[in-house]
């Protein structure tokens, strides 16, 4: 009885301590997943406001019409074999192809800076959703990299950012972490 209470009594004061890592972890957490995220937004642009036009090419033909048939993959296209889209579609995958540029950027420059942190990473957690679902839903794309994205922002999104970040600055965060 007396070494399970030694025990306890150590693994507690063990976690006691390894709690104040917990700031540290989550910094490193966010900056982990908005390099990923940053790097792959980098690549949608030629320059300030210049939107990298073969990137257009990536969603229209790899994505949303691939040649070869993924299991369960949207696809978008009129003919897979001609790669043709309806006019509506294709403008369609072609704002999803910005709207991604966009939130490549932004949403990782939010998560660094520890601005509104959650929201950030919910919204790269749904992107991750997305294109695990809609564009490669196959377990090599998930186990691969896209479960530890979305493990990562989920710890963000039920944790918050921590104690380094602007929310916890502002006041949008409480100061429990």
């Amino acid at each position: 009885m007396i070494l399970i209470q030694r025990l306890q009594a150590g693994y507690s004061w063990l976690t006691s301590k390894a709690n104040m890592l917990e700031p540290f972890a989550l910094l490193i957490a966010r900056l982990a997943v908005a390099r990923v995220f940053f790097m792959s937004g980098l690549t949608k642009w030629n320059g300030f406001l210049s939107f990298n036009p073969d990137k257009y090419d990536l969603f229209l033909f790899e994505f949303f019409c691939p040649e070869d048939k993924r299991a369960g993959a949207l696809v978008l296209c009129t003919d897979q074999a001609a790669g043709t889209y309806a006019p509506t579609t294709q403008w369609i995958v072609e704002r999803f192809a910005n709207m991604a540029g966009i939130m490549e950027i932004l949403l990782p420059i939010l998560l660094v800076l520890g601005l509104t942190s959650r929201l950030a990473a919910a919204g790269l957690l749904t992107m991750t959703l997305v294109i695990e679902r809609l564009v490669f839903p196959d377990a090599d794309s998930w186990w691969g990299s896209h479960v530890w994205w979305a493990a990562i922002l989920f710890v963000i999104v039920a944790r918050g950012p921590g104690r380094f970040s602007l929310d916890r600055l502002f006041k949008l965060e409480s100061s429990r972490t």
